[in-house]
């Protein structure tokens, strides 16, 4: 089972709105929007997708890891070497 299982319907609805957030910059753009009133879209939108990423790494540690790291043995290792990836990713972008 993962972690946000759950409170499935809230992970969704938080994408949801994100989604609501892009779609919203496309019809900036088809609109002529000021740019600068795009960019602070973009910025908000980017802002709430790190968000969920950092909600979704909580979920990780707090669960998988934990979880396997009183199991203990070689899927202990893997998923810390999972969690230290996905945090390298997250950090770099």
């Amino acid at each position: 089972m993962v972690s946000y299982s759950n409170h499935k319907d809230d992970v969704l609805k938080r994408l949801r709105r994100i989604e609501g957030q892009v779609r919203g910059l496309q019809r900036m753009v088809e609109q002529d929007t000021y740019c600068i009133d795009v960019l602070t879209q973009v910025s908000a939108t980017t802002r709430a997708l790190q968000s969920f990423a950092l909600q979704m790494l909580n979920e990780h540690l707090s669960c998988c890891v934990r979880d396997a790291l009183a199991e203990g043995g070689e899927d202990a290792n893997i998923k810390i070497k999972e969690a230290q990836d996905a945090i390298g990713r997250l950090v770099r972008s």
